[in-house]
């Protein structure tokens, strides 16, 4: 690959040509100085962007005397005079402004694919894909027009779509107050230990999957066996803890009950990704083929769960950690158009009240948790502080923030033995 291809010198002249003849461009410029190739390039926009932010109108005399002594190593007064004057029409300024990126993208490209072949490490190969992620991001998305956006705002007045507008959760209180999960949405399931966040959230990919969607389950705790007993415990309604020896534990109704499941189970498209240590980038890199192999079904991606993610990268506290990791999922979420539901842990403070209903503070890490997620979403079972409570059975999925939607509490019936989250109203209907 040549200089040219890599330095689009011409198209940096014609970006600051522009700018100079109509001063205003500056603003929609959507260019770093480091985006250039060429140093004494990175200079004058460096100015311009001076000159603009002192609300300036941006012309050879203003950057002129931004320059002051090192107008010299730029070119000259001459050099600018050229750049306007060789510069047809600032008709063509946004292209000029993607041939830049894609020359940047290039030369970055080079730079980081070198560091791996200097340095070739598990680490570092986590480190490059995250790099030439980011890089692929930069200039690929176009704005969309204000017709455009009215468009899709029109066909969505006059679309019937019901009530559901997202991917079913499988119970209907939910599906009222969420609309389903929505694509692009990050959804943090957070709750103590033993409330059931994980049977919850096996329920919500099984039902995805049981409506012809597709499902990434990432598991960095349980065993691709251990989950597949649970989902099956609740498609076949076997006793969950039958699976430790269930060639002595079984009857006759859970080796039917079993057959049945398992044919259920074999035609759903669920995928399970249990390896030890799995990064964001690890998990982008799944979901991204998913998406590939099933581009046009409802996918959801479930990751069991937040604390155990693997942090690629130097970060001296971790709450950082957090905090990158979680921006990078709601990425993931919205360049996807995917509902991503992360599973949390809370602290220990939760037990230390007398209402031990969770809150937003007893997030670990909350602030970026809180900041990057649409929504979040508690499990409490009163059952499990209180033996003689009259809610036995009874879990709330407390609906603490909803970014685009009412918060409460959404009553379910959770069949522990099973690992079945049910309407309220078929506790009749299976003798419970």
């Amino acid at each position: 690959m040549d200089y040219a291809q890599l330095a689009n010198i011409e198209a940096e002249q014609a970006v600051l040509g522009s700018i100079l003849l109509e001063s205003d461009l500056i603003q929609e410029c959507l260019l770093i100085p480091e985006h250039f190739a060429q140093s004494n390039h990175q200079q004058i926009f460096r100015a311009m962007r001076e000159i603009d932010a002192a609300e300036d109108t941006v012309d050879i005399i203003t950057v002129t005397t931004t320059l002051g002594s090192a107008l010299d190593q730029v070119g000259g007064v001459s050099y600018l005079s050229r750049l306007a004057e060789s510069v047809p029409s600032t008709a063509s300024f946004t292209m000029y402004q993607q041939l830049i990126q894609e020359a940047y993208r290039l030369r970055e490209a080079r730079n980081v694919a070198a560091s791996l072949v200097n340095s070739p490490t598990d680490e570092k190969i986590s480190e490059v894909y995250n790099q030439l992620s980011s890089l692929m991001e930069i200039g690929t998305k176009k704005a969309r027009s204000k017709t455009d956006i009215l468009l899709e705002i029109y066909d969505d007045v006059n679309t019937e779509k019901g009530d559901i507008t997202g991917i079913p959760t499988g119970l209907k209180d939910l599906n009222d107050m969420t609309g389903g999960w929505q694509e692009g949405d990050l959804i943090i399931l957070a709750a103590r230990p033993s409330m059931g966040k994980t049977a919850l959230a096996l329920n919500f990919g099984l039902n995805n999957s049981h409506k012809k969607g597709v499902t990434d389950i990432f598991s960095l705790e349980m065993s691709d066996k251990s989950l597949t007993h649970r989902m099956l415990s609740s498609i076949g309604r076997i006793n969950g803890a039958k699976w430790k020896n269930p060639n002595r534990d079984f009857t006759e109704m859970d080796h039917q009950n079993f057959s049945r499941a398992a044919a259920i189970y074999e035609n759903y498209l669920i995928n399970i990704h249990d390896e030890p240590g799995q990064s964001v980038f690890d998990i982008k890199a799944k979901v991204r083929a998913t998406k590939k192999e099933h581009p046009e079904k409802p996918h959801l991606v479930i990751i069991d769960y937040l604390q155990l993610i693997t942090s690629v990268g130097k970060f001296d506290r971790n709450d950082l950690a957090i905090a990158h990791m979680t921006r990078e999922l709601k990425n993931m979420a919205r360049s996807f158009k995917v509902p991503v539901i992360l599973l949390s842990q809370l602290s220990r403070g939760v037990e230390q009240r007398q209402d031990k209903r969770p809150m937003m503070s007893d997030l670990r890490e909350s602030g970026a948790i809180e900041q990057d997620a649409d929504v979040i979403a508690f499990l409490y079972r009163d059952e499990y502080y209180n033996k003689n409570t009259e809610a036995k059975g009874i879990t709330e999925i407390i609906l603490a923030k909803q970014r685009n939607g009412p918060i409460g509490t959404v009553e379910s019936l959770f069949v522990k033995e099973f690992g079945q989250f049910l309407d309220l109203d078929r506790q009749a209907e299976l003798n419970i």
